[in-house]
């Protein structure tokens, strides 16, 4: 089911962005700042948050919009954060990246509501 699959996600990118406030702390450097936040809340807070409504609502999560939204989240949730990282580290050429990332993480949230919705309607 793509809820525990969420939320297994979700809690490595938590480890992962922890680890990474972590080692800016220790370097004091504080470049990256708001692509850690977005990596830690887009990508661990709100995909945990996804799963575990999956979890809780079954029907929800047991098709293939779920799977979709699911997905694209993920992959949305690691290249925006990755891509403002870049633009942060490398200069505005690389604006493509966080643009996209976002764009992708909006119509996974714009799926999400469309799933929340239509269950509703049903129950």
């Amino acid at each position: 089911m793509i809820g525990s699959m969420m939320m297994r996600v979700s809690v490595v990118i938590l480890l992962l962005g922890m680890v990474g406030g972590i080692v800016m702390g220790i370097q004091q450097d504080f470049t990256l700042a708001a692509a850690h936040a977005h990596f830690n809340l887009v990508g661990g807070v709100l995909l945990f948050a996804f799963g575990l409504y999956y979890k809780l609502v079954p029907a929800a999560g047991n098709n293939e919009l779920a799977k979709l939204q699911g997905w694209l989240h993920i992959i949305g949730s690691v290249l925006f954060p990755a891509g403002v990282a870049i633009v942060l580290l490398k200069g505005t050429s690389f604006i493509i990246a966080p643009i996209v990332g976002s764009l992708i993480v909006v119509a996974a949230m714009a799926l999400f509501a469309a799933i929340v919705f239509k269950v509703a309607r049903l129950t």
